[in-house]
């Protein structure tokens, strides 16, 4: 059985993703998506504990959305570009949701929306 999550914005209750893993131990943080398949639209990679994100070994860019304790979005980065691409050092973010490049504009999140999390199983 695999646990995914389901991510709304609970702003207006619209989806942001409907399969996102969760990489909460420190080999699964430290792989990420690096050398992975490129996510489809709805899936992604929730980094916990996360602060920072670079983009080593990365063979396409991505969206990834930094959120405290209480899911509240602190940061955005849309088209992070793979090899190159970094972020800064957040003190007060405690979560990255790594997404599809093209995410955030898609479903129109912005920073200070708080995002809601439902564990499904496959």
């Amino acid at each position: 059985m695999t646990i995914t999550l389901k991510i709304t914005n609970a702003r207006d209750e619209s989806l942001v993703a409907d399969q996102v893993r969760i990489a909460d131990g420190f080999w699964q943080r430290f792989r990420g998506l690096m050398l992975s398949p490129e996510p489809a639209d709805g899936e992604g990679l929730l980094l916990s504990p996360c602060n920072s994100i670079h983009m080593m070994f990365m063979l396409y860019p991505i969206d990834a959305v930094f959120l405290d304790a209480s899911l509240k979005i602190k940061a955005l980065y849309e088209k992070l570009p793979p090899w190159i691409g970094f972020s800064r050092i957040y003190g007060d973010v405690s979560s990255v949701l790594e997404l599809k490049s093209g995410t955030i504009n898609k479903t129109g999140i912005k920073i200070d929306d708080v995002l809601r999390m439902e564990r499904t199983e496959c």
